[in-house]
């Protein structure tokens, strides 16, 4: 059994603090980039492009990450303190809504440069977990979204949060939503499909929506929502209907793979 008492600041300089978090973001964003243009992108065009559109995915995962806490997690809280909003220093982003906000970002972004939007987006699938990975770390370091007390030998005791053993569900979505989904992607691109654009978009939201669903059984669920229709929390809720725009994805353009 592991104890955790991490301090989520990494480093501190005076009266300015650098979190693991904050650390975790940009580690995720700059591996990513270097790998797209290194390995992942093919069209020089597109590639030319890439530097600009990063600087606009950064604002959706933020501007994104953050309105899909308040909508999804937090309405009631944020409805009545709406200045709160802007204070992302406090914490409270969804995964969720960052990735809505990639995807509205690139629809933008494409369609101002007359390209397919799956073009970029496909990309972003391959080099995502990258970024996810660090995050569940972060979140490990941070003690926030633990599991369930337990009693098996991995488990974890968070000093921040209680003197209960439990689950440590951060590094369960680490593994399976970070590394594992990287290398399922990463067989999908160089069995093609990347020439295909969509289909690894889709196979990104199936696995990544697979993984989160059933983990989350692991994790507790959020204090101010607790489990919600059937006993799901928010994020398997959420995951379910990704999940199923990930196989209308694949559906539709597998159909024009095959024509084509």
């Amino acid at each position: 059994m592991f104890i955790n008492n991490f301090d989520p600041v990494a480093i501190q300089i005076l009266s300015l603090e650098i979190r693991w978090y904050s650390i975790a973001y940009i580690a995720g964003i700059l591996i990513g980039w270097y790998l797209s243009k290194r390995y992942f992108i093919s069209n020089q065009e597109i590639k030319e492009k890439f530097d600009d559109y990063i600087t606009y995915i950064i604002l959706g995962i933020i501007i994104g990450g953050r309105l899909g806490y308040v909508l999804f997690y937090n309405f009631d809280y944020y409805f009545y303190h709406p200045i709160d909003i802007i204070k992302i220093w406090q914490g409270g982003m969804s995964f969720h809504g960052g990735l809505l906000g990639i995807i509205f970002i690139t629809l933008w972004f494409a369609k101002r440069n007359d390209h397919n939007p799956f073009y970029y987006l496909d990309i972003i699938s391959i080099v995502a977990p990258i970024g996810i990975f660090f995050g569940r770390i972060s979140n490990f370091i941070n003690s926030e979204l633990y599991g369930t007390v337990t009693s098996v030998p991995w488990a974890v005791k968070f000093i921040q949060i209680d003197n209960l053993y439990r689950l440590p569900s951060q590094l369960y979505e680490a593994i399976f939503e970070g590394l594992v989904l990287f290398v399922i992607i990463l067989i999908f691109k160089n069995r093609g499909f990347l020439n295909f654009p969509g289909i690894i978009s889709g196979i990104f939201l199936i696995f990544y929506s697979l993984f989160r669903f059933f983990i989350e059984f692991f994790r507790v669920p959020d204090e101010q929502l607790g489990y919600l229709i059937m006993n799901l929390t928010m994020g398997q809720i959420i995951s379910f209907i990704f999940f199923i725009f990930g196989i209308y994805l694949i559906t539709t353009k597998y159909e024009i793979k095959k024509k084509n």
